[in-house]
């Protein structure tokens, strides 16, 4: 604890108001210099108006003042500190800025003399109300007005940051006016080891995020997982004075991060506005891709491997924003002139569009390339010749994107590419079978169904077309490939391959923010076990369970309709009852056949012990019934009441508790209600990964997850994991000596 001597309750606090006076050029304020009508430093708002609107400092020294507070004040209450930071205030027929932004370009010399005149300071034991005399540790000012608080704990007293939660919640009243949703961006409880942060107080149902680095501080090498690395030069929690509290990177949290998003549920219409503040690993990554791509310039590859739970359509938002708007070094220059996103997800690109709203002013910013009659190739290049800062396109029209790209060497892109793992099917297969060659599709792998795995696609694309030299690319996956390791990682001095960023699975499970899928896994064979992992807990009846088990394990169940009874009666006895009564399962089957069977053994069982809950099947395309020869669709076999094929949207009600798959949904699905996944189909590496990883998604309420295995053995599945629940590394490039090897054997077969 280097430079840190103080140990009493109040030495954190003082250590940190010298680190930002001294080195990051802040003033430290008292607290009588705080208006507890206004919420407001009055002296530091006009001197930061007079300096940068002498017009409008002259105008509202015209006894206007009072107005122009109550008027601030008011504003702040109903739009939000952010927006007024990002919009100014409009007072009479005047504009007036509280906040300029760091220039993106040294084009400006003013913008530059404006930012540098924006006024950071920090108060120590604020009192923050009239009501009563309570003081904050620490809040941080920015032109006057109130940004930021800390409750600060110092360990070598007896407390921590967990203390500092507790003082929030049971001491921190949301309805004083400065703690109001929205007043401020962050509240931090902080002690000298961990950072946690929320953006919303609310009593006791105060939600507070880690704000570590993790162990490995992004790194793609050991140690994982959660907390901070211990720091030889000081104090574990240095980086936040150091780097994040800094007027630079206060600024761009502003102005490039933080924002207000409106959720609307789909089946209440009701809204849920929220404040997002971003994590310390998208801070990371964001700003480092930004900084190398800054240095490096066109032609680069990154692989950011984030785990699921890791904000990864904030963070491509983020970067897309940024990368959009990115200076040369010489500040002259965009780096690019278009910035593409190639994702799966119908959703990502709407809500690019609303979320990027927030950060700029400037319409028709973003094209979502298919929303047209127009062929694609034909609005793609539109686009482009339009300089469309950012172009949304579906993997399908990734070719495309590739081809449009060679014919313009003298623009430049950069391409982001949001690996969502799903698998492609029916005729979007057959659009992607038409566009590669015969040996490209010879060597993709498909499943039991003949559907292609986004990934393996985009692989196959980018190693025929080579990278091409005026674009830079960005892949997102928490998951990667080995290929996807090769083609986009970083190779290091070793030989090997690694991700430019890693937030690994360990480190997003211990942090909370997904669900170790693997603690209650279990093959039926060893299916009795589960009462040893699980006999703490009040609500299971062991006596009743191990006679259950017995039973189980003894009866050696083969057919469809036996295990359906057994998956049925597990479910409504142990697993129904789960997250407030809303618990999912879903059945894994090994073809659309298994599905089908799966299907009429649960309709039958259901309705034989009059069990208010119903089965969904899902899988892509017609197929035969097994029985009745009937040409049936996963619509015609589901005969929703409102006749809406959403299968996501309709797992979504009360009575539908299954869902029994083929291939479909085994990827990329996310229904954070899900907690038991009954397997019947073999998985293996990458799959058994994103299969399991179906049910990982947290909720308030969800404690764990259940995993029951008819098919695989446990070693497998864990071996399968490892790599993942760390950091992917490819140990050397891909020998296609061994793909020859590979065929030699099968044929010998």
């Amino acid at each position: 604890m280097k430079n840190f001597t103080d140990t009493s309750e109040k030495g954190l606090q003082r250590h940190i108001v010298k680190q930002l006076v001294q080195n990051q050029d802040y003033l430290e304020t008292q607290p009588h210099d705080f208006d507890l009508d206004y919420l407001v430093n009055q002296n530091q708002l006009f001197k930061f108006i007079q300096a940068t609107q002498p017009a409008i400092h002259n105008y509202l020294q015209d006894n206007r003042q009072h107005q122009f507070l109550a008027r601030l004040h008011k504003k702040i209450g109903s739009k939000g500190l952010i927006y007024i930071l990002r919009n100014g205030l409009k007072f009479n027929d005047k504009n007036i800025k509280l906040f300029y932004p760091k220039p993106a370009s040294q084009l400006n010399p003013k913008d530059k003399a404006n930012y540098t005149a924006n006024i950071f300071s920090v108060t120590q034991e604020l009192i923050y109300t009239k009501k009563h005399h309570k003081e904050i540790d620490l809040v941080i000012f920015l032109n006057g007005l109130p940004i930021l608080t800390s409750e600060l704990k110092n360990p070598l007293t007896g407390q921590n940051y967990q203390h500092a939660i507790k003082q929030y919640r049971s001491d921190r009243n949301p309805q004083d006016t400065l703690l109001n949703f929205g007043r401020c961006l962050v509240h931090f409880a902080l002690d000298t080891d961990q950072a946690y942060m929320t953006t919303k107080l609310a009593g006791q149902d105060t939600y507070f995020l880690p704000f570590n680095q993790g162990l490995n501080q992004g790194q793609p090498k050991p140690p994982y997982g959660k907390s901070n690395p211990d720091n030889p030069d000081g104090l574990k929690t240095n980086y936040m004075w150091q780097q994040v509290l800094t007027k630079d990177s206060l600024s761009e949290i502003i102005t490039k991060y933080s924002q207000f998003i409106i959720e609307q549920d789909k089946d209440t219409g009701k809204k849920t506005t929220k404040l997002i503040f971003p994590r310390y690993h998208q801070l990371d990554a964001v700003g480092k891709l930004v900084k190398h791509t800054k240095q490096q310039g066109v032609g680069q590859r990154y692989l950011i491997q984030h785990s699921t739970g890791s904000g990864k359509s904030f963070s491509i938002v983020w970067l897309t924003y940024q990368l959009a708007n990115l200076f040369n070094n010489a500040g002259q220059d965009n780096v690019f002139d278009s910035v593409i996103i190639v994702t799966d997800r119908r959703n990502l690109d709407q809500n690019i569009k609303e979320q990027l709203k927030s950060f700029a002013q400037v319409k028709n910013l973003v094209a979502a390339i298919g929303s047209t009659s127009q062929s694609k190739s034909e609005e793609l290049k539109e686009a482009l010749l339009e300089g469309k800062k950012i172009i949304v396109v579906t993997v399908q029209t990734f070719p495309f994107v590739i081809e449009k790209i060679q014919e313009l060497p003298n623009s430049n892109y950069a391409i982001i590419i949001d690996e969502a793992h799903s698998s492609q099917s029916g005729a979007t297969a057959a659009q992607m079978n038409a566009v590669l060659s015969n040996e490209e599709t010879e060597q993709i792998t498909r499943d039991a169904e003949g559907n292609i795995e986004t990934e393996d696609y985009i692989n196959a694309l980018i190693k025929r077309r080579k990278m091409l030299p005026n674009a830079s690319y960005y892949a997102f996956t928490a998951t990667p490939k080995n290929k996807t390791l090769e083609t986009f990682g970083q190779e290091d001095s070793d030989g090997k391959f690694y991700p430019f960023h890693l937030y690994p699975m360990k480190q997003a499970i211990e942090e909370g923010f997904i669900v170790d899928v693997l603690q209650n896994y279990t093959s039926y064979t060893s299916y009795y076990k589960l009462t040893k992992g699980i006999a703490e807990n009040p609500e299971f009846d062991v006596k009743k369970a191990n006679k259950k088990l017995r039973s189980f394990v003894e009866a050696h169940p083969s057919t469809t309709a036996r295990k359906a009874e057994i998956m049925i009666n597990h479910f409504h006895n142990d697993v129904a009852h789960l997250i407030d009564g809303q618990a999912r399962a879903m059945v894994v089957t090994k073809s659309i056949h298994s599905a089908m069977k799966y299907k009429d053994a649960f309709d039958d069982y259901l309705s034989q012990i009059n069990s208010p809950f119903e089965a969904i099947v899902a899988f892509s395309g017609t197929k035969k019934h097994y029985r009745t020869k009937e040409e049936l669709t996963e619509i015609k076999m589901n005969h929703f009441e409102d006749g809406i094929n959403d299968i996501p949207h309709q797992f979504k009600k009360d009575k539908y508790r299954f869902l029994i798959v083929a291939e479909k949904f085994q990827t990329g699905f996310d229904e954070p209600l899900l907690h038991t996944m009954y397997v019947d189909k073999r998985l293996s590496g990458l799959q058994a990964v994103q299969t399991l990883s179906r049910l990982n998604r947290s909720h308030p309420t969800k404690q764990d997850t259940f995993v029951l295995d008819f098919y695989n053995e446990p070693e497998e599945i864990k071996k399968a994991f490892q790599p993942y629940y760390t950091g992917t590394i490819l140990s050397e490039a891909t020998d296609p000596n061994k793909l020859n090897d590979l065929q030699e054997e099968l044929e010998a077969a």
